[in-house]
């Protein structure tokens, strides 16, 4: 399927508008916000730690997140379990550069089975919201 039949069927399908980015690099703040603005969706915060993640979804209330796992503070394990906590119904997508089983577990056993490994491309940031509608 090509970018531009996915972006279609995202449309359609998805309630999801407002998303929450979650990570303390820069660049992947950059690239997640230009890749989810071209394809419609509104970039409603960006936290740098698990910690403002927290604060930020209580007060923002996204359709989604995209978290780091690995963060100072807060790491995105513990930030999620938090959000969870608040809105089980939360949508977290969580990404990684590591692709350690261990981590992964865990993120299971809290409901997120939605992961996105670094690096990542448009086309990749666009399924991995399709796989959650």
């Amino acid at each position: 399927m090509e970018l531009r039949e996915l972006k279609t069927v995202v449309e359609k399908k998805s309630t999801i508008k407002r998303i929450l980015l979650v990570d303390d690099s820069p660049i992947i703040h950059k690239l997640l916000r230009r890749t989810l603005e071209a394809h419609g969706y509104e970039v409603c915060g960006d936290a740098k730690n698990g910690r403002e993640a927290v604060s930020m979804y209580q007060s923002l209330k996204p359709d989604l997140v995209f978290m780091d796992i690995t963060m100072p503070v807060m790491d995105g394990l513990e930030a999620s379990g938090e959000i969870l906590k608040m809105d089980p119904q939360a949508r977290i997508i969580m990404l990684s550069a590591m692709g350690d089983e261990q981590i992964v577990n865990r993120a299971k056993e809290l409901g997120i089975d939605n992961f996105l490994k670094k690096p990542f491309n448009d086309y990749k940031i666009i399924s991995a919201i399709s796989g959650i509608v």
